[in-house]
């Protein structure tokens, strides 16, 4: 499943948090973001996603811990600071102008242009040539780059964004909640352009609530739960069940219990389900708060 690593992560963050004021937002996080590698962020809304992934971006400054880029500790002072060390972010709503062609939305803010002084034009011809290219090369065929991009599909959206940062030299793509407004064919899509961008070399960050869509393309799993860390997994550590089992979370099933119990009574098989998910919850969560502090999980 994985492409291409190396022994020094691209990114590394250790301990990172962020606090306004008395409230911590994200505290003592910690994981690592390889080349060839789809490390996934997972949780809950609320969880602490947002504020990790835009430290990465560099729309916000950490409080706490450290940054690494290449292994060196980085300071990103703005989004167009972290572009520039290669880490690309596709928000979920893709800032993108519906009804602009694909080939202008491909290359919105950084068009190539042609000609001299008064003569200095718009270069349509190589900007479709190379639109048309960078979506083949990710496996996306579009008849016509011309089209308006509010007419393809979220997921096709999506793909476009994704080539997009691949071809202007994205080296960490942060990917934030791609696949949460899509229904299943298209979240597949999605999934497959991932994994595609994954074994073209770049080290993706996947920040979703579904673990059903991170554990077939993700190589390392980060759980966040109300803006600390529950986990940090290589793939061989965790399965889907228990991923999901983590995610689910122990005390809420119990919640969820014993408020069934007194709607429906605690012999109804719902209800029994629920408990015995609790429990396995449980001994799940146990085991990961074992394994991320142990130093194989938090490498």
């Amino acid at each position: 499943m994985s492409g291409v690593s190396t022994d020094v992560p691209v990114v590394e963050v250790r301990g990172i948090g962020k606090s306004y004021g008395p409230v911590n937002a994200l505290a003592g996080v910690s994981t690592t973001v390889s080349a060839g590698q789809v490390t996934c962020v997972l949780g809950d809304n609320g969880a602490g996603k947002s504020t990790f992934i835009k430290m990465l971006a560099g729309a916000h400054t950490p409080s706490s811990g450290e940054l690494l880029v290449d292994g060196d500790p980085v300071t990103f002072s703005s989004p167009r600071a972290a572009l520039d060390a290669g880490i690309a972010t596709v928000y979920q709503d893709l800032a993108v102008v519906p009804l602009m062609p694909v080939w202008r939305n491909f290359f919105l803010g950084s068009e190539l242009t042609t000609g001299w002084g008064p003569l200095r034009r718009l270069d349509v011809k190589r900007m479709k040539q190379i639109t048309y290219t960078e979506l083949a090369n990710m496996g996306i065929d579009l008849r016509d780059v011309n089209q308006p991009i509010g007419t393809l599909s979220g997921g096709e959206r999506q793909c476009v964004a994704i080539a997009r940062a691949v071809y202007f030299g994205a080296r960490v793509l942060i990917l934030d909640e791609p696949t949460a407004a899509l229904g299943v064919k298209q979240s597949g899509v999605v999934l497959k352009y991932i994994a595609r961008a994954r074994d073209r070399g770049l080290g993706v960050v996947f920040i979703t609530h579904n673990p059903h869509h991170a554990y077939p393309v993700g190589d390392r799993f980060l759980l966040l739960n109300r803006g600390t860390s529950i986990g940090n997994f290589e793939k061989n550590e965790i399965s889907l069940s228990q991923l999901t089992s983590m995610m689910a979370g122990g005390a809420e099933l119990d919640s969820l219990a014993h408020e069934l119990q007194r709607e429906i009574g605690e012999d109804s098989p719902v209800v029994q389900e629920v408990v015995r998910e609790a429990e396995q919850s449980r001994r799940v969560e146990g085991a990961g708060e074992r394994s991320a502090s142990s130093p194989t999980a938090s490498a």
